[in-house]
C-alpha cells in the first residue's frame, strides 16, 4: 500500500493526467522522466487528423441533384401517399437436408440462417385472385401489388432473382414466394 501512495508515485500520477504542454513549462526535476509521461487519455487510439470543410464534386452530370449511388434499391417503388394496406406477411428460411446431416452430422450444416439456400415468404391476399397480383422480385427488394393491397418488402439478405418463384395457395388465400439466397461464400458452403 506504501508504493501507490508515496510522493513520487503520485506526482507521477499527476504529472499523466496533466497536458504535456503545460508540463513543458514547468521544470519538475525531482520527477523522473520516462516514455509514459506523454500518454494520456486522449493519446489512445489513432492520432486526430485535420479536418477541412471542402466539398467534393463528383465528375458527372451538373445538373442532377444527388448521385445515383446514393439512392436506395427499391425507392422508386415507395409510395407514401398510397393508401392500400400491408398484408400480413411471414419470412422462413429453407434447407436441403439428408439423411446424412440429420442423422450422422457428416456436413456442416447447422439450423442458423447461414446456412439456407431459400428464404421463403408467405404473404396473406384473403379476397385475391392470381390475376389481381402483380410481383416484382430484385436484388434486395420485393414489390408485391393488388387492388386492395400493397407490400414494398427490403429482403434481409440478397436474393437471385432469376432462380426464384412463386405459387398461389388459392384454397389458403397465400402467395408463397420462394427466393434463392446469394450469398458470398456459399460456392463454398454449399459444395
Amino acid at each position: 500500500m506504501d508504493s501507490l501512495s508515496s510522493g513520487p508515485s503520485l506526482q507521477l500520477l499527476a504529472k499523466l493526467l496533466h497536458d504535456t504542454q503545460e508540463d513543458d513549462d514547468d521544470d519538475d526535476e525531482h520527477v523522473p522522466h520516462c516514455s509514459v509521461n506523454a500518454m494520456t487519455p486522449g493519446t489512445i487510439g489513432p492520432g486526430k487528423r485535420e479536418t477541412t470543410d471542402t466539398f467534393q464534386v463528383k465528375p458527372g452530370n451538373d445538373k442532377a441533384i444527388w448521385n445515383t449511388e446514393e439512392v436506395p434499391e427499391g425507392s422508386e417503388f415507395e409510395d407514401s401517399w398510397d393508401p392500400r394496406e400491408q398484408p400480413e406477411y411471414q419470412i422462413l428460411f429453407k434447407q436441403s437436408v439428408g439423411t446424412e446431416d440429420v442423422f450422422f452430422g457428416m456436413s456442416r450444416k447447422d439450423p442458423s440462417t447461414a446456412c439456407c439456400e431459400d428464404m421463403v415468404i408467405q404473404i396473406k391476399l384473403p379476397e385475391t385472385k392470381c390475376s389481381d397480383i402483380t410481383l416484382d422480385v430484385q436484388d434486395k427488394v420485393l414489390d408485391l401489388r393488388t387492388a386492395k393491397k400493397k407490400l414494398l418488402l427490403h429482403l434481409p439478405y440478397p436474393v437471385d432473382s432469376k432462380k426464384s418463384k412463386a405459387c398461389f395457395l388459392s384454397e389458403e388465400e397465400t402467395l408463397e414466394v420462394t427466393l434463392r439466397l446469394s450469398r458470398m461464400f456459399d460456392f463454398i458452403n454449399f459444395a
